[in-house]
């Protein structure tokens, strides 16, 4: 009966080890702070998804919305989350780097123009004649000449003042600068805990004011995934997963958010996931085809308004920056 005894729990010991080891250890680089958008990703963790897929996940903080493009690029990071409008211009600079998208997250962007009523600024003509704040590599203000053209702005009438993410709200709180490039979700919410109202606050979201651009996606390391295409699926199915979960139970994926950042104002973050959820990730055609892939009329217009802003060296090709694949057919349903 000991020896027994002994031998299952040796084998059970030995099926523990075998299923620790074979869990890939996979680096996450995300596009900007432990926030209430994030909460889905560290959700995923707490309730098993990854581990579910064979995958153990350390999830890195980024820098904006373009950072995690050369980290994924290079193979620093395997899997990362940034905007995909940047990863085409990165493409186009570096052919042949090692990195695409697989998995939309941001149906509609969140790239957004914030400004203050009593500063003077209520519509996207307003900005002529006053002061832009900007940090270099926001994905807002990269994409801000499509939203000027598009809303036939004179930029030479616009003072842009370069500042840095710690800075751009309270210099906007102080009235250094009258609006700022941003995602919505984040410079509204900021602002707001500065002691700016809601009701003083001008939110130009630029999808409503003609850019027709997705907005951020999980982004991978191409040649990780050819040599790890099972994993990139079960990362797909997780996040997948802990979207739907966030959107049915936001508060309990805070819970998760707040356990790796504890500084971090739950109810305000709470707002921020939900935000983000109402304006950019559950959409109506996501509700139609559910999340992760595009429509390819859409991106192609995509491709066209980036094309009247920049020009590119080389022949632009969805195909370089989409990769489907990975998706489950028919899209993930969120609800």
């Amino acid at each position: 009966m000991i020896k027994s005894a002994l031998a299952a729990a040796m084998l059970l010991t030995a099926i523990s080890t075998t299923s620790s080891l074979a869990q890939e250890n996979v680096n996450f680089a995300l596009d900007w702070k432990f926030e209430g958008p994030s909460a889905p990703y560290f959700a995923a963790i707490d309730k098993g998804y990854f581990e579910d897929e064979g995958i153990s996940v350390e999830i890195s903080e980024g820098a904006g919305s373009l950072d995690a493009i050369p980290k994924v690029a290079t193979g620093a990071f395997p899997i990362g989350f940034a905007d995909i409008n940047s990863l085409m211009r990165f493409l186009d600079q570096n052919p042949g780097a090692p990195v695409t998208a697989v998995m939309m997250v941001y149906d509609k962007p969140p790239f957004a123009v914030v400004g203050r009523k009593s500063l003077g600024i209520e519509s996207p003509k307003d900005l002529e004649g006053k002061v832009l704040g900007a940090p270099p590599p926001d994905g807002a203000w990269a994409q801000f000449p499509i939203f000027a053209s598009e809303n036939a702005l004179d930029v030479d009438k616009i003072t842009v003042e370069p500042v840095g993410f710690p800075t751009r709200e309270p210099m906007l709180a102080e009235g250094k600068v009258d609006a700022v490039t941003g995602f919505s979700f984040s410079s509204t919410l900021n602002l707001k805990r500065l002691g700016i109202p809601m009701e003083d606050q001008t939110i130009l979201l630029m999808s409503d004011h003609g850019v027709s651009l997705y907005g951020n996606a999980i982004i991978v390391n191409t040649d990780f995934a050819k040599e790890n295409p099972e994993v990139v699926t079960g990362f797909i199915k997780a996040v997948g997963k802990g979207w739907k979960d966030a959107i049915a139970e936001p508060a309990t994926a805070i819970e998760s958010l707040v356990k790796r950042n504890p500084a971090a104002d739950a109810a305000l973050e709470a707002e921020r996931l939900q935000m983000a959820i109402d304006a950019n990730v559950l959409t109506d055609s996501v509700k139609q085809n559910g999340l992760g892939g595009i429509d390819n009329d859409r991106m192609a217009k995509a491709i066209e308004q980036t094309k009247s802003v920049y020009e590119f060296q080389n022949e632009p090709d969805a195909a370089l920056y989409f990769d489907p694949s990975f998706l489950p057919e028919g899209g993930i349903k969120l609800q």
